[in-house]
């Protein structure tokens, strides 16, 4: 039977209030979302838990230029600078999605000194789902 998770600032387990740097993670997900208008990297623990986050968008970029791969560079490396701080070593990467700021978030992660295990490509692909909408009458 799989125990309940306890809640961070519940009383019950004796622990009030937030601790920000507490929290000693070896190893992670970095989940790395490239669309055509922005890049959103999120780090997070093994069970899925966010620790870190950062997106183009965030870093100051507006307009078209969320979407550059330099854009998607400074968003990659601002979130995994907080996850190396906390002793993070080791990390797993899963990109989605067809944007330009895939390859060089990819580039800012194994610059950061984070060894990767593995890089998975989980883009989500139909395999001829929905069935299209009937063709319009004149």
């Amino acid at each position: 039977m799989i125990k309940p998770i306890p809640k961070v600032g519940s009383r019950r387990n004796g622990r009030i209030g937030s601790r920000k740097n507490g929290r000693r993670i070896p190893k992670g997900v970095i989940h790395v979302q490239a669309s055509f208008n922005n890049t959103i990297v999120t780090v997070t623990d093994i069970r899925g838990r966010v620790i870190s986050w950062s997106s183009a968008g965030t870093c100051g970029f507006r307009g078209t230029r969320r979407g550059t791969p330099f854009a998607a560079q400074i968003a990659a490396a601002n979130a995994i600078r907080t996850v190396v701080d906390q002793g993070m070593q080791r990390a797993e990467v899963r990109i989605k999605g067809p944007g330009l700021g895939r390859d060089a978030a990819l580039r800012a992660i194994r610059r950061s000194g984070i060894l990767l295990s593995f890089v998975r490509d989980v883009t989500p692909m139909p395999h001829n789902g929905c069935r299209p909408p009937k063709k319009r009458r004149i």
